[in-house]
């Protein structure tokens, strides 16, 4: 019964993380240092990292507990000291969660938050990409034995610490969109900036995701499964993974050669600006709930075995 537990508090593990993570590197790279632009000058940022951090913390410590729970046999069982010192100890995810829980506790009650805006937004980038390169030790990428393991290993960190990039600036460009009405000329020009900016960027996190997601592949699945591929159930989810990951990569096509040219022409007509910046709202609805939905299969692929393990 708490296999499905073990998937959602994964998912909600790292859809939290990769927001503190990419989120605080957006507000850093993207965003205006200072002026009505300037992420710092915004109410949203701080609570937005506080709650990802926060939720980082709670889901970790629960998802070790239901984890745990599977191995033992039941809850009662899991919180016995000696599977609870086993798990946290002797297994990967065990000591995985506890590098999270610490990292989490670290930032929220010292002085991660604190300070000057880029300080802040420097400590929160730091604990997040910590947080997401430990995913990587909690599914498939430490598992790999011999002379390839590392190669996997540093694959998988890389493939989870890229897409964190992207979903933490998906996640900062909709809470800007749906704040657009409290937003002056100046604001939407430093977001119109930032979605160019980003376009760019986000050719290179492509690049980067395919290829990581490429040498993973070739790791868990192998050439010889690639036939037979849809005839299991692993290969299935993964398929529909690659595929919402094709929306994606889209979506952000359109938006960099139509929506964001259409927003910058826009600024110079101010009566078109509502229409756009609403289009703009709605594809990054989209394509934010397509990144939520891989996250949940990335979580879910985590606790099945690969074909190559199978």
């Amino acid at each position: 019964m708490f296999e499905p537990a073990v998937v959602v508090l994964r998912w909600v593990q790292m859809t939290a993380a990769m927001i503190l993570f990419g989120s605080s590197l957006f507000f850093l790279y993207a965003m205006p240092r200072a002026g009505p632009g300037a992420a710092g000058a915004l109410r949203w940022p701080r609570p937005v990292l506080i709650a990802s951090a926060v939720t980082v913390l709670v889901a970790c410590s629960l998802g070790f507990l239901a984890q745990t729970a599977v191995l033992a046999g039941s809850l009662h069982d899991a919180l016995q000291p000696d599977a609870l010192n086993a798990a946290l100890t002797g297994m990967s995810f065990g000591r995985s969660s506890l590098v999270r829980a610490a990292v989490a506790v670290l930032l929220l009650a010292t002085s991660g938050f604190r300070g000057s805006a880029r300080t802040a937004w420097w400590r929160a980038a730091l604990a997040g990409g910590v947080i997401c390169a430990s995913f990587a030790w909690m599914g498939h990428g430490a598992a790999t034995r011999g002379a390839g393991g590392l190669l996997h290993l540093a694959s998988d960190i890389v493939h989870t610490l890229a897409a964190g990039v992207w979903i933490g600036a998906l996640v900062a460009f909709f809470v800007l969109l749906i704040t657009d009405h409290r937003h002056g000329d100046q604001e939407r020009r430093a977001v119109h900036a930032a979605l160019h900016g980003f376009s760019g960027l986000g050719s290179g996190l492509v690049a980067v995701l395919v290829a990581t997601g490429l040498v993973n592949g070739w790791f868990l699945v192998g050439l010889p499964s690639l036939p037979h591929l849809l005839t299991t159930f692993y290969g299935q989810l993964l398929s529909l993974k690659v595929l919402l990951f094709l929306g994606m990569v889209g979506l952000a096509a359109a938006n960099r050669f139509h929506l964001t040219p259409a927003l910058d022409a826009a600024l110079r007509k101010p009566s078109e600006t509502r229409s756009v910046v609403a289009a703009l709202r709605r594809s990054l609805v989209v394509e934010t709930g397509l990144a939520i939905a891989v996250l949940a299969l990335v979580a879910w692929l985590g606790t099945l075995a690969p074909p190559l393990a199978a």
